[in-house]
């Protein structure tokens, strides 16, 4: 009778060890992941483009905006350049937040978050659904699909 208890209790012991396990993978790729999310927002507020581009997958992202399909890795940053980069009044200042992780398989995870963009003009604000995959150890977003509106001016 006790080695049959024993036997039960280092079973199930054995079967908890890897739940745990996961639920600290599980919560060290969301911090990843909020990292990569927190470095983009920085880069943007610092005016470098590239560095907020490196969060994402390069080349073969997917952007949907707009109700479009976007250009590339490489075309997305020339827009962002291009759109945004005349000076730190038209690129604003962008912040994420109210952010829900939830880790997919070992390699994907989803991301739904919200996102402001504070700017003298044409301030937006809007919902960011990413597609998270990690690629050679590190998160990148491979989809990443904008819902966005114009903050109207306030009087």
């Amino acid at each position: 009778m006790k080695a049959l208890l024993l036997t039960l209790g280092l079973l199930s012991l054995a079967l908890t060890l890897p739940a745990k396990a996961q639920t600290a993978s599980a919560e060290a790729d969301k911090q990843a992941i909020l990292t990569v999310i927190a470095n983009m927002e920085t880069a943007w507020n610092q005016g470098d483009f590239k560095g907020y581009m490196a969060g994402f997958k390069n080349p073969d992202v997917v952007f949907v905006s707009g109700g479009r399909f976007q250009a590339d890795w490489q075309g997305t940053l020339d827009h962002y350049v291009r759109d945004y980069g005349a000076s730190p009044e038209t690129r604003g200042t962008l912040h994420f937040y109210d952010m829900k992780i939830e880790i997919l398989a070992p390699d994907a995870a989803q991301l739904i978050g919200r996102f402001h963009l504070e700017r003298p003009q044409h301030a937006m604000e809007g919902v960011n659904t990413r597609l998270f995959r990690k690629v050679d150890g590190h998160w990148v977003i491979a989809l990443n699909h904008v819902s966005a509106y114009e903050v109207p001016a306030a009087n």
